[in-house]
């Protein structure tokens, strides 16, 4: 069996081709510096996997399509499901949709979560692919399109506004980040490092996670509502008030507050030790 990674030079698309050349897959690249091309490949492998900017991916979805049969395997690595399922629905393949819940640059997939949108597949195609990726000690979650995209729009949207929020609330009041370092408390210190590493990576790709999916902006206008009435609760100067919307949101996450306090604690053990 042959697999075909569209955007194979890519960092994600280089750490799929070496998780199915150690499962005993041949696997082909195409990139925009490869003598081989999307049509090229399509036409040579069984399992195409389309790895491209999630901005790429439907254009690079339907140039493929209409050259695949239905004795072909149809997946995308794209941080949004409902548009690129719709695309690849289009062509005669199997079709799945994969979202990798990390970034390339991990040691292994082991604990890793990939969320699996089984679009049109036979169980005999779909399990032989996840037992690849459990395998290798990856968590395979299934969802539909649209559940993915909603839950997206919180699990990367809100995240990932709100970690941006941070940083333009101190570029704003024109915060030296070096000197608050010396006021810091591991708590800050895990929130710095998360603006950090936010900041480090490639806008083109946050701007498509929060502009291109469409739940975003309700999940947006509900954070920007919970910050007004945070806002003025705190602006009142009553305990009361700010008591009553505290304990809400305790009762809201019940068990894992405590949860919560084990990670971040054991996450705060380690930097100490370091």
């Amino acid at each position: 069996m042959k697999v075909g990674i569209i955007g194979g030079t890519g960092k994600m698309g280089r750490l799929f081709s070496r998780v199915f050349a150690r499962a005993g897959y041949d696997v082909l690249v195409s990139g925009r510096k490869t003598e081989l091309d999307a049509p090229a490949l399509v036409r040579v492998c069984d399992l195409v996997i389309v790895s491209v900017p999630i901005r790429d991916t439907v254009r690079v979805i339907n140039q493929i399509a209409p050259l695949l049969t239905h004795d072909q395997i149809l997946c995308d690595l794209t941080s949004l499901k409902v548009a690129p399922i719709n695309a690849m629905l289009k062509s005669a393949a199997h079709v799945i949709g994969l979202h990798p819940m990390f970034g390339p640059t991990v040691s292994s997939l082991r604990h890793q979560t990939i969320i699996v949108c089984p679009a049109r597949v036979d169980d005999e195609i779909l399990s032989p692919l996840l037992s690849i990726f459990r395998n290798e000690g990856a968590v395979c979650t299934l969802s539909t399109p649209e559940a993915h995209d909603r839950m997206m729009a919180v699990v990367q949207g809100l995240t990932h506004f709100v970690t941006l929020t941070i940083a333009e609330s101190m570029r704003r009041l024109d915060l030296d980040i070096t000197q608050t370092q010396e006021f810091t408390s591991p708590v800050y210190q895990i929130e710095l490092s998360l603006v950090g590493r936010l900041l480090s990576q490639s806008p083109e790709l946050y701007a498509d996670i929060l502009q291109k999916n469409p739940y975003v902006p309700e999940v947006i206008a509900a954070c920007r509502a919970s910050a007004d009435t945070l806002s003025a609760i705190v602006n009142s100067g009553d305990p009361d008030q700010f008591r009553e919307f505290f304990t809400k949101n305790t009762r809201h996450f019940g068990d894992y507050c405590t949860k919560g306090q084990e990670q971040t604690d054991a996450i705060i053990d380690c930097m100490v030790r370091r």
